[in-house]
């Protein structure tokens, strides 16, 4: 008799599944640990939930199927995400959550949000099954077909009594040492400061844009990039700050296409373990674009850390990511946008704060969301 950790995942394989974004439970180690050394699927660690929202986005408008795995309080870390993203562009996720706090708990903190979970999923709008024990997994596949089928959201609360008939071990895992020395290119404390608008760097990166997958962050970003290179290539956000960069990951890698995001400081500052799980997974195709203005520009220009104590370039380097640059002139930005090396590229771009007085994305969002997977899927037939 199988063991229910491999159950699930041959389901996952029977299903389809294209990518298993994970958080760590206590209750799931053995899955998880199954999870990492599957062939069927790839398997990506997360450093917070809601980054796996956006990778998993991305990973849809590539045409995959994603799926998460991880433990109910994550839950509370996606709800923005969900509704102004997946669920808003109408984009297929199958969640399977550890259902903490209910089943013999023994640790209080778990169970306001293992309560609170089916009402918060009512709230939300998103469909969710009980799982209650190795039997209930039969009813998987048929809800995790049509999660996919209908281009939807659905929950599989897994109850914790599942693993309790499991005879599978968890192996011991080699920890590597957390010391790492990181390399820093040379002081940039001659560089000029910043002279150009965000308007005009998106200006000068036109033609490095045109015909690539671009993902824009919310906002003015959007509309100003619409208003110079309107391309079916461009996925514009209009909300799910803090998602454009895993977004960019989730799409580059599931295609050869290169793919640029186009991003911000305030929208890197709130998610900034996005870029430790880019340098991670390594695409050799993802660049990001973070125009520092060094201000919330799409909210009345409030300042961001960036003009205060933070360096983002730094910030990128010492996540992982060894391909950065830092620029404020045109043509340097330009030259770092045009570098491609062994993984990927983060380019630090210097901006003067203000916004310009482009009008709204005229496109609707399921047009947007169309326009981009077309380009994908005849950029692969090519």
């Amino acid at each position: 008799m199988q063991d229910p950790e491999e159950r699930l995942l041959d389901i996952f394989k029977d299903c389809g599944v294209d990518l298993l974004c994970t958080c760590p439970c206590d209750r799931i180690k053995g899955l998880l640990a199954m999870a990492s050394k599957s062939t069927d699927f790839l398997h990506l660690p997360l450093t917070r939930e809601e980054e796996g929202v956006g990778i998993c986005a991305g990973a849809a408008l590539a045409g995959k199927k994603p799926a998460m795995l991880i433990q109910n309080s994550g839950i509370g870390n996606m709800v923005n995400a969900l509704l102004s993203l997946t669920k808003f562009y109408e984009l297929p996720l199958a969640i399977f959550i550890s259902h903490r706090g209910v089943y013999r708990e023994g640790i209080e903190a778990q169970v306001p949000m293992g309560k609170a979970l089916p009402a918060l999923l009512d709230a939300m709008g998103i469909g969710y099954s009980y799982i209650e024990d190795m039997g209930g997994l039969e009813t998987v596949p048929e809800a995790l077909n049509e999660t996919y089928l209908l281009g939807r959201v659905h929950a599989f609360l897994l109850s914790p009594a599942i693993w309790e008939c499991s005879e599978a071990s968890v192996p011991p895992v080699d920890i590597p040492c957390p010391c790492r020395t990181v390399e820093f290119p040379a002081s940039k404390a001659d560089l000029p400061g910043p002279h150009l608008s965000r308007y005009e760097i998106l200006l000068a990166l036109k033609d490095e844009l045109r015909g690539n997958a671009v993902i824009c962050n919310l906002g003015v970003p959007s509309k100003e990039l619409y208003e110079i290179l309107p391309q079916g290539s461009n996925f514009y956000m209009l909300g799910s700050m803090g998602m454009a960069a895993p977004i960019g990951l989730g799409v580059a890698l599931f295609t050869r296409e290169r793919v640029i995001v186009i991003d911000g400081d305030g929208s890197v500052l709130m998610n900034p373990g996005s870029l430790a799980t880019i340098a991670m997974a390594g695409p050799e195709n993802l660049t990001v674009v973070a125009i520092d203005n060094a201000s919330y520009g799409s909210t009345g220009c409030q300042p961001t850390f960036t003009g205060i104590c933070v360096d983002l370039e730094a910030v990128a380097r010492g996540f992982g990511i060894m391909d950065t640059f830092k620029a404020a002139a045109k043509k340097e930005i330009l030259k770092a946008a045009r570098h491609r090396g062994k993984g990927p590229v983060f380019v630090h771009a210097l901006c003067l704060p203000g916004n310009s007085t482009a009008p709204n994305v005229p496109v609707g969002r399921l047009d947007i969301r169309d326009g981009f997977m077309d380009y994908l899927k005849k950029a692969v037939q090519g």
